[in-house]
């Protein structure tokens, strides 16, 4: 094991030595020298090395017209059963838990019942750290509970007036600005292995996008999946032309906005249409994501929305100030713990269970990052994350074709012939190593 351990941080650093454009932050590798030059743009700042010289935003609470004006739209599937849901109307359902499974909170909860520090109890005055409790559901989620199911989007306007998204802005200074968009969902319905499934199942569900400002002018867009995610220049992805509501009507203004695709059942966000490889390095069809041009959500009709210093959320309008902040000091498990190998609803296989923990809520994506990615996955030794300068193409048949999608080296397997020869290649390149590594290193 520990052969392993230092040949892992010497390639981490060879990688760092030889290579130094594959920094996790895009912004930051000599920036500062670059920028004294007189070359590239100024560095991405961490929200605690913001000073008022460097602040991009004028005040707290500021939500800059720009951020709405190039908000995603998402793409549910078309066969999706999970929707957004509310969070306000979700944790009613639920007590706070510990660990050992004793009740912090009996139900019915409200959003002032999320802190950092849980009371456990009154008498004594004692409290618990949010990060070591649970909110564990009333019903038997397995029985697909109303409230567990959320709601549709309206079929003309993409409204959901019943599940608002949560809009986190963050001031990155020297004109930079990150707008996180989280997507709630009572449930995520894990992915099937050879039909057979579903494996990873967890109540509740917190997915993102980043859109990374400049000026005003949206330069990267990142999205979520399964703790890792897609990172693209804005330019790069898709856009649809969507009409500017104002409150609840529509405006006479056309807006370009980018779309996302939210995969099946595990809402994972991805850039195309199609069959993508779910949580491994190279396409595997045995393990996979499924998105389409389902019902289109515009999460900008219906959000709650907050600036984030590193320290503090601010609400921005009356209506979070009503809510509270403090809500998202909660970094507890918005749904049931694990559960348990005797307990009848739970199943294994070897590399799953069933049922699996719910995951934390919006602070703990890491909102202070400087780089584009929220974390580097297992594979990535090296911690790079280039936004891609065109869009990964999904597999299978519901795959599509056109000119903002592409796959690099794939693309120069389309032009072998004959055929045969071509699948030859294909099965030594194209589902291994040596095309991910290209596509990934290329963008």
């Amino acid at each position: 094991m520990i052969p392993f351990i230092v040949l892992f941080f010497l390639l981490r650093s060879a990688f760092a030595v030889f290579v130094p454009w594959l920094d996790n932050d895009p912004f930051t590798v000599n920036d500062v020298q670059t920028y004294k030059m007189g070359f590239g743009l100024p560095p991405v700042l961490p929200p605690d090395a913001i000073t008022d010289e460097t602040r991009s935003l004028p005040y707290e609470g500021y939500i800059p017209d720009y951020v709405i004006d190039s908000s995603p739209l998402v793409h549910l599937y078309s066969e999706e059963l999970y929707y957004p849901a509310d969070i306000s109307d979700f944790i009613k359902h639920f007590n706070i838990r510990t660990n050992n499974n004793s009740i912090l909170k009996e139900a019915p909860l409200g959003l002032h019942d999320l802190a950092s520090m849980i009371p456990a109890s009154a008498e004594k005055n004692d409290s618990v750290l949010s990060e070591d409790t649970f909110l564990t559901a009333l019903d038997d989620f397995d029985k697909d509970p109303r409230w567990l199911l959320g709601h549709k989007p309206d079929y003309g306007s993409g409204h959901i007036k019943d599940a608002p998204a949560v809009l986190i802005v963050v001031d990155k200074g020297n004109g930079w600005v990150d707008a996180y968009w989280f997507y709630f969902y009572s449930f995520n319905l894990g992915a099937f292995i050879m039909g057979y499934g579903p494996w990873g199942n967890h109540v509740g569900d917190w997915e993102h996008s980043l859109v990374r400002f400049y000026e005003g002018k949206p330069q990267y867009l990142w999205m979520s999946a399964h703790g890792g995610g897609g990172c693209y220049q804005y330019d790069a992805i898709e856009k649809k032309t969507h009409v500017r509501y104002g409150d609840t009507e529509p405006t006479s203004k056309i807006l370009e906005r980018p779309l996302i695709f939210s995969a099946r059942g595990t809402h994972a966000n991805y850039a195309s249409v199609g069959q993508h490889a779910h949580d491994v390095p190279f396409f595997f069809s045995a393990l996979s994501d499924f998105t389409d041009r389902g019902p289109l959500w515009d999460p900008s009709l219906n959000y709650l929305a907050y600036t984030y210093n590193g320290t503090v959320a601010t609400p921005a309008t009356d209506r979070e100030r009503a809510l509270g902040s403090e809500w998202l000091d909660y970094l507890g498990h918005w749904g049931d713990k694990q559960l348990a190998r005797k307990d009848p609803r739970q199943k294994w296989c070897p590399v799953q269970w069933r049922y699996i923990d719910g995951p934390r809520g919006p602070l703990s994506k890491n909102l202070d990052r400087t780089g584009l990615c929220q974390r580097s996955k297992w594979w990535n030794f090296w911690g790079g994350c280039p936004a891609r300068r065109s869009i990964k193409r999904g597999q299978g048949l519901d795959a599509e074709h056109n000119d903002l999608v592409g796959d690099n080296c794939g693309i120069l397997l389309y032009r072998i012939r004959p055929k045969w020869l071509r699948s030859l290649v294909r099965l030594v390149m194209w589902r291994g190593v040596t095309c991910f590594m290209m596509d990934y290193f290329t963008g």
